[in-house]
């Protein structure tokens, strides 16, 4: 890490209407301790929209996020897109339900907005990786395409003749052949690194893709059933590539999909974030 401390330009502090919603008493106190210690310009964005054109100008401003994870995914996956991940590192207050707050966790970020507001003024910078998909989108921590969903069956007589319709009508028999998900399972294919992990006729319950923040490679796991015993690959790769039957996966706090094909891609040290020292 590299000594942050406040910077020369000050700081955007962009303020995300769901923090405001749901915690004004934390958002007040991140507003008061970064004006107290830097030139802050405040910005309360109300909508994806707005949020994306304050930060668009910030000029030699450092964006604060005040929120939770899916802003600070919003504001890296934007700095992505305009090529601005270079010009110098991120911030983040996390403010949001515990829940919503497991990437800021494992990134490093204080949960308590004083703490977490002090680092942004008097902090170090750690580069971080990124993966980007073919689609242009970002994925700090990591993704993961879990089980797929078992329809329960219903008990009562009177709900039976309903539930044989849907069935008929979301589940076509030819689909698992075809390589549908079924029992909890989806036929994939999986390559890290042009190296094959599985195939369609394994099929997968559970994958996963993370960043280790070490500027190397990520850290590829695939869970595999169908014969006797589950088994489990790992491996370390740059390029990961999903494709067969349709999936959804969870990209750090949001889900995506359906989708038939997806490649992420690696890329080292991409961008940087203010964290305590």
């Amino acid at each position: 890490m590299s000594h942050a401390g406040a910077p020369v330009g000050g700081l955007l502090v962009l303020v995300d209407p769901v923090a405001r919603r749901l915690d004004g008493e934390s958002v007040r106190i991140a507003k008061d301790v970064l004006s107290a210690g830097a030139a802050a310009k405040i910005c309360l964005p109300d909508s994806p929209e707005e949020f994306a054109r304050a930060l668009a100008r910030r000029g030699h401003r450092q964006p604060v996020i005040v929120g939770d994870d899916r802003a600070l995914v919003r504001a890296v996956g934007l700095l992505h897109r305009e090529r601005g991940l270079g010009e110098g590192a991120l911030a983040l207050v996390p403010v949001g339900p515990v829940g919503s707050l497991g990437l800021a966790r494992s990134l490093g970020v204080p949960l308590s907005a004083v703490s977490a507001a002090r680092a942004v003024l008097d902090g170090s910078v750690r580069m971080c990786d990124l993966l980007v998909d073919d689609s242009d989108g970002v994925v700090l921590g990591g993704l993961r395409i879990p089980p797929a969903r078992r329809v329960p069956r219903p008990t009562g007589p009177s709900v039976w003749s309903a539930y044989r319709s849907l069935v008929r009508t979301l589940v076509r028999p030819a689909a698992v052949a075809a390589g549908g998900a079924a029992a909890g399972r989806y036929r994939l294919r999986v390559e890290a690194d042009g190296v094959l992990l599985a195939d369609v006729d394994q099929p997968v319950e559970d994958l996963s893709v993370r960043t280790r923040d070490d500027g190397g490679l990520a850290e590829v796991v695939v869970r595999t059933g169908g014969g006797f015993a589950d088994s489990t690959v790992t491996a370390r790769a740059k390029t990961v590539t999903v494709s067969g039957a349709d999936f959804r996966y969870r990209a750090d706090a949001a889900m995506t999909g359906p989708v038939r094909r997806r490649t992420w891609t690696l890329r080292p040290g991409a961008w940087a974030l203010t964290l305590p020292r």
